[in-house]
């Protein structure tokens, strides 16, 4: 078990520097890392179902401005084990993610905090040309960073499996139900914030033409985006140059064309 502490540590202090220190990988998400807790925990298949369940939900999720959303890191990678782990279903991998990550959330204000004073030092180093404490202080934030995930995981792992388990299996079958109704409704959340990022007056007919496929049409996910695929093909090889010529013969005025009135 201590193996699996550290390695499952590991990949939730690696998941944390995705889009800090790695560039935007999409390392952090549930759907990736849920694959890398399946494969340390001897369970793949369960590992990716519950990493493509916990994607529903935090898909819209973004840190936007002075904002902090919920560490969805932590809570993918701990929601995940303690399901393989007690061999529960993805109602509790949802039942414990969602709260893990808001917990961890604060946490990750903490170390941001903390960071600022590292930035001005960063900067005080700078006008100075000491480039030895520049760099202390720029990898600094980024070791807390990863401590503020590794630790919380490793922790968690190595001394709470077993309590977790016993405690899952404690809980009466009416909560499990009422665990299972509320896992099923947290995907719905997770495309209302999508949704109400990207959802615009010209997107809303390609989305629910979608829904209407999928619903009474009996299409899967994947000949939906074939047919979302052509008709992207269609509108931008067939009807957007109609567009643009009719544009451009409107725009080219000549002498005589322009009315002054």
């Amino acid at each position: 078990m201590v193996a699996q502490a550290l390695m499952l540590g590991l990949i939730a202090g690696i998941g944390i520097l995705d889009g800090r220190v790695f560039g935007q990988m999409m390392f952090d998400r549930p759907l990736v890392t849920g694959v890398f807790v399946g494969l340390v925990l001897g369970d793949v298949t369960q590992g990716i179902v519950i990493g493509a369940q916990l994607e529903l939900i935090w898909m819209g999720i973004a840190g936007i401005g002075a904002a902090t959303p919920p560490d969805v890191v932590t809570g993918g990678i701990l929601g995940t084990a303690f399901a393989i782990i007690s061999g529960s279903g993805v109602e509790v991998a949802l039942a414990l993610a969602v709260p893990i990550a808001v917990l961890a959330q604060t946490l990750g204000v903490v170390v941001r905090i903390a960071n600022t004073y590292f930035a001005h030092k960063a900067d005080a180093y700078a006008k100075e040309a000491n480039f030895r404490g520049l760099a202390i202080s720029m990898w600094i934030p980024v070791c807390l960073f990863f401590l503020s995930t590794f630790l919380p995981t490793f922790l968690a792992i190595l001394l709470g499996a077993d309590q977790v388990t016993h405690l899952i299996n404690s809980i009466p079958k009416v909560i499990l139900d009422g665990m299972s109704v509320a896992g099923s409704l947290l995907p719905a959340i997770g495309f209302a914030l999508l949704m109400d990022m990207l959802f615009s007056k010209k997107m809303a007919p390609f989305f629910f033409i979608g829904f209407l496929a999928a619903a009474y049409g009996g299409l899967n996910i994947t000949a939906i985006a074939l047919f979302a695929v052509c008709l992207a093909f269609i509108l931008h090889f067939y009807i957007e140059p109609k567009k643009e010529a009719t544009t451009a013969t409107q725009d080219n005025l000549t002498e005589g064309e322009i009315d002054f009135d």
